[in-house]
């Protein structure tokens, strides 16, 4: 994987970011602003306000073996309270306190730190699926000028973060000569679905309120798994194969003449 081309895209993508007008004013009211309210404080608590950070009971197998894959995590994470800032700043504008529980954010921290990090990673990545589904959907069917903005942003940003997660995947699929194949992928759809539904559960009521659909809902989560999975096959053929070290013996026989 390519640790030093990460870094410079997650430092650029500090520049150049054009805040919300929070200023703007408040474009929509009564039982779809009441459920949005309750939408967003559960994605503040959840994109930084938590742990904001690798929590699994194994996390230095990955954060200790690598400073530079350490410094991509920090990175990321960064991010991920770059957001909870962004929704922050939303809660104030519809002047909503912030929560510092749900039962939803507790069971995913919970199995987070004790079935390890590369169930954790899995997670993040999946999370990080479904929630780009949601921003999109609440950028397109939410018509408030500061919420879009902020869809905006956390779009861009979460559009690298899947991205990174893909290519992570590809690296560790190349080098260990584990291609993903059907039954990945079918598990992978699988999973991706109950993420989904679980953010459904919690967050349906705010953009069916605002005009989404749950067959809009979930042609997305499908549409984006498709091209993870597309995308993940296009990466893995871009990483250079390791080099297979001949035996001794066949590297004396492999040596030209002379």
């Amino acid at each position: 994987m390519n640790i030093k081309q990460w870094t410079k895209h997650f430092e650029r993508n500090r520049l150049n970011r054009v805040e919300p007008n929070w200023q703007a004013p408040i474009t929509i009211g009564g039982r779809a602003l009441d459920k949005l309210k309750r939408s967003l404080q559960q994605f503040q608590l959840g994109d930084g306000g938590g742990p904001a950070y690798l929590i699994a009971w194994n996390r230095d197998g990955i954060l200790a073996c690598d400073l530079g894959m350490k410094t991509l995590v920090d990175l990321w994470f960064a991010e991920e309270k770059e957001h909870s800032r962004l929704l922050g700043d939303a809660l104030k504008r519809f002047d909503v306190e912030e929560i510092h529980t749900h039962w939803s954010f507790e069971l995913f921290c919970g199995l987070r730190k004790y079935l390890g990090v590369q169930f954790e990673l899995s997670a993040l990545l999946l999370t990080e699926i479904v929630s780009h589904v949601y921003y999109k959907m609440l950028r397109k069917h939410c018509e408030d000028e500061a919420v879009r903005g902020m869809c905006q942003l956390i779009i861009r940003d979460e559009t690298g973060h899947i991205a990174f997660h893909r290519a992570r995947l590809a690296h560790e699929a190349t080098t260990n000569g584990r291609q993903p194949g059907y039954f990945w992928e079918g598990l992978f759809r699988m999973r991706g679905l109950m993420a989904g539904t679980v953010l459904w559960i919690n967050h349906r009521s705010a953009l069916i309120a605002l005009g989404a659909t749950d067959a809009e809902f979930y042609r997305a989560i499908w549409r984006d798994m498709d091209l993870f999975i597309k995308g993940l096959h296009d990466d893995a053929a871009k990483v250079p194969k390791p080099q297979r070290k001949l035996p001794a013996h066949r590297q004396m026989v492999a040596q030209p003449r002379h």
